[in-house]
């Protein structure tokens, strides 16, 4: 019989090959049939499977016994496809079903089912799940009796029985004896023993920790002995050329063992040697000289410690604990942060212990020209964690958001989608003031962004979409706040928003870039980059601010609505547009800005002797947006003395210096001197709260800092680590120290004041990577920090006294470090330029 390719056994021959044998006149039909499956059968072969088929799949199939298949052709080849639809259809009913897993694995697009008329597998059918073993039944190789005629035909030659020759020397016994392994070195030997009376003693068995008893866990690692070589006579190997995959270097400090030995047993002296110390003069002398002496050592032993660091017990706290962030709250929502990332955390201005997030599913490549669902912002209380107090709900989804400083009930928010929008939570500001005083059965309060953008509505002139929202609302019984303004989607952003801020109070640009004096005193402009390389000035002024109407005139707003939906004048759009270019040799090349940070945009670090109070909430005041009208900056006066430059971070981990002056209406391409640190993208650009010329950047394993108006590389850079840095900070309060969060859950706390080269110490916080970091002073003794990270968790932790209060002198001492960075860096570029 012939061989199977997988098993080596014997195969069965199919109907068509026993035909031509029964031809030929050797043998029959039948009988070669039954051999080959008695075969079959006694090996087991793993690609069979026996099925039961009933009536209605061979009907299916059309393989009817003795009517399509019969006990001569039992073969039938059966397409996958439909095998796999009568799956689908009759699912466990199907015969085919125990087999599913081995049917859908099945490389071929025929199967082969054999009937078994006489049940040698057990079955009527058998599946052959092989296509080297389906080929072998239908196209057998040639038998063996076809291979025995071939060989009888061939004369066999004569057996030679082999004569054995002498030994002849080719110099092989001197290989062998080069090669072979020799004692070289005398061998040193061992006797253990021990006392008659310790055997058959009774033995007690228990459990210890070897590394909590003393000499009795001992660590034999291997080394190189450099004193036992042996010489390498000859040896084979071999060499394939492959192409070079990887290349990388370590340095590794390498202590080289040496011996050491332990004296066990003591050395004394004799009786005689002791009687001729004792007896010496010489010695009664010593004592004497000694004695005083002596017992005064003996005296401040008692006292004090004489093996004490003074200058470790200094630092009484942060020496002595690792724990630098004690955990105050923790705030999480199984409901609205499922599944979500948090993208932006912001204290409130003005409220004590209100916090906010804002929380949306990573859009996916195919999703990102497409509205996102299910986002949200909620503000949080630090009185009540069960519970959010306020939930903001934007379609859009939204990435990054700010209060403004001028009035913190005006919230601005960028989206996914590339536009801005605005809410107002004016009518929530005084629950959110008694928020300690809040039941926890309270019902919840919602302040809903518009599902569909308002403004867009206005535009196509469709009402039914936002009327629609309305009543469901209204049916679950909660507070609705439409959105007030959102920008147009043609006019906004071509990607998300990552970066957002409001522009001083202090003053405002017109559409050429030039700066005014802003007579209100309110902030009334917005900042906005994205991906896209555009960087974009809003004026909310252009949005047509409401009166804030009460809850019961929600039918006037509407009228007020829809006669305003034929306004194009309505639709928001930016005051000016900035697009990023790195201009090369031959084109431009679009930037990709992440985070922006202006020249005016500075922290105030004010702080109350008081601490404020949640018991006592401030009365409200005279909202400032109520009486606002867009200015003409034609009759304003002109300020010259405003900085207009700004630095930006781009995905490419680039540091850009630039400024947003306009020389002429259609220059919108803004280059700027440009500066590679970071190998990814740049998630912070922040300013110090002391220094308003010094920037923290962070992106990817490393992080630098800058000064403004020294362009030729940062002042400070750290060293490239594993670890990925995913946000940073500024402390408040410390104008040496910063923070850094990393990709495993960490936060890294740097003085400058004490090391540059390594954080002076690292925390972990959460498990997964850290997303956001947002510090508050709630008062003189006492700080919080916000850390968010990428499950949806809100950790807020207290931060240490030692970290929020400054030494001596500390900000004359940073700011001359920073002066001398840059009369390093500033003498380092001169020597170059001497070099050349």
């Amino acid at each position: 019989m012939p061989k199977s390719p997988k098993s080596g056994k014997t195969t069965p021959k199919s109907p068509k090959a026993s035909a031509k044998k029964q031809k030929g006149g050797k043998d029959k039909q039948p009988e070669k049939k039954d051999e080959a499956e008695l075969s079959m059968a006694a090996i087991g072969h793993p690609e069979i499977f026996p099925l039961v088929f009933t009536t209605k799949t061979q009907e299916i199939f059309n393989c009817r016994v003795d009517e399509d298949v019969t006990e001569e052709n039992c073969f039938k080849l059966i397409k996958k496809d439909d095998i796999i639809q009568d799956l689908k259809t009759r699912a466990a009913i199907s015969d085919f079903h125990p087999i599913k897993n081995t049917i859908l694995e099945y490389p071929g697009e025929e199967l082969l089912i054999v009937f078994d008329a006489n049940f040698q597998y057990g079955q009527s059918f058998y599946l052959v799940a092989s296509e080297e073993a389906k080929e072998n039944l239908l196209k057998p190789p040639e038998t063996a009796e076809e291979m025995g005629s071939e060989e009888e035909e061939e004369t066999p030659e004569a057996y030679k029985h082999p004569v054995s020759k002498p030994w002849v020397s080719l110099g092989s016994e001197k290989e062998v004896e080069e090669e072979s392994v020799k004692d070289r070195v005398k061998k040193i030997k061992y006797m253990f023993s021990r006392g008659h009376g310790m055997f058959g003693a009774p033995i007690t068995f228990t459990d210890r920790n070897a590394s909590d008893v003393k000499d009795s866990y001992i660590e034999c690692t291997s080394y190189q002995d450099k004193t036992f070589t042996i010489k390498l006579l000859e040896k084979d190997m071999g060499v394939q050329m492959v192409p070079i995959l990887k290349e990388a270097s370590t340095q590794t400090e390498w202590t080289y063992p040496k011996n050491a030995t332990t004296q066990y047993f003591p050395r004394e002296l004799s009786n005689e040697e002791k009687e001729e110390i004792l007896s010496s003069e010489k010695l009664k002398e010593f004592f004497t000289s000694v004695c005083l002496r002596m017992e005064i050592a003996l005296q401040q032993n008692e006292i004090m410690n004489a093996f004490s660091d003074d200058w470790k017990d200094l630092d009484d706290d942060l020496s002595k604990s690792d724990i630098c962030f004690k955990e105050y709250q923790t705030f999480t929502d199984l409901h609205h942060l499922k599944d979500k990332s948090i993208s932006c955390v912001c204290w409130h201005p003005t409220i004590y212990g209100i916090i906010a997030e804002s929380a949306a599913k990573q859009p996916s490549k195919k999703e990102k020209t497409k509205t996102q669902q299910d986002s949200v912002i909620i503000f949080w209380s630090l009185f009540d964690p069960i519970q959010p107090q306020i939930i903001l709900e934007c379609l859009e989804g939204v990435y990054c958001f700010q209060f403004s400083p001028s009035d913190p009930n005006i919230i601005a928010g960028g989206c996914y989608s590339g536009q801005v929008v605005l809410w107002d939570i004016s009518r929530y500001e005084e629950k959110l003031q008694n928020a300690k005083n809040v039941t926890v059965g309270m019902e919840r309060t919602i302040v809903n962004m518009s599902s569909v953008s308002l403004l867009n509505l206005l535009e196509d002139n469709d009402m039914s979409e936002l009327l629609s929202m309305e009543g469901k609302e209204s049916d679950k019984g909660q507070n609705l706040v439409r959105c007030f303004a959102s920008s147009s989607v043609h006019h906004s952003h071509e990607k998300k928003i990552t970066d957002i801020h409001w522009l001083p109070d202090n003053f405002e640009i017109n559409r050429m870039g030039e700066t005014f004096e802003n007579r209100a005193g309110i902030c009334v402009q917005l900042v906005t980059c994205s991906p896209d390389s555009l960087i974009l000035f809003w004026d909310v002024r252009d949005t047509k601010l409401p009166t804030y109407p009460s809850p019961e005139d929600e039918e006037n707003d509407f009228s007020m609505l829809t006669e305003a939906s034929n306004d194009p004048g309505l639709v928001w759009k930016p005051l000016m547009k900035i697009s990023l270019c790195d201009k090369d040799e031959e084109n431009n090349v679009k930037c990709s800005p992440t985070k922006i940070s202006l020249n005016e945009q500075h922290y105030r670090t004010k702080t109350t002797d008081k601490e404020q109070s949640p018991h006592k909430p401030q009365a409200l005041k005279e909202r400032p947006y109520a009486q606002m009208s867009v200015s003409l900056n034609k009759t304003l006066n002109a300020i010259e003395s405003v900085s207009n430059n700004f630095l930006v971070g781009t995905e490419d981990g680039d540091i850009i210096y630039s400024d947003w002056e306009m020389k002429t209406k259609n220059d919108m391409e803004k280059t700027g001197e440009k500066c590679t640190v970071h190998k990814e993208a740049v998630n912070t650009v922040q300013r110090s709260p002391f220094f308003k010329d010094i920037i923290l950047s962070v992106g990817g394993g490393n992080f630098a800092i800058w000064k403004e108006g020294v362009t030729n590389g940062p002042i400070l850079q750290s060293n490239c680590t594993s670890q990925r840095y995913t946000a940073g900070h500024w402390s408040l309060t410390r104008p040496g120290v910063f923070y850094t969060a990393t990709d495993d859950g960490s936060i890294c706390i740097w003085d400058l004041l004490k090391e540059t080269q390594k954080p002076s110490h690292i925390q972990n916080i959460s498990k997964l990577a850290i997303t956001c970091i947002s510090l508050r002073i709630a008062s003189p003794k006492q700080q919080f920090v916000a850390v968010s990270d990428d499950s949806g968790v809100l950790h807020i932790l207290e931060i240490h006294r030692k970290l929020m209060y400054p030494s001596s002198n500390e900000q004359a001492n940073i700011l001359s470090y920073f002066e001398r960075r840059v009369q390093n860096l500033k003498n380092h570029k001169k020597d170059q330029e001497a070099e050349i």
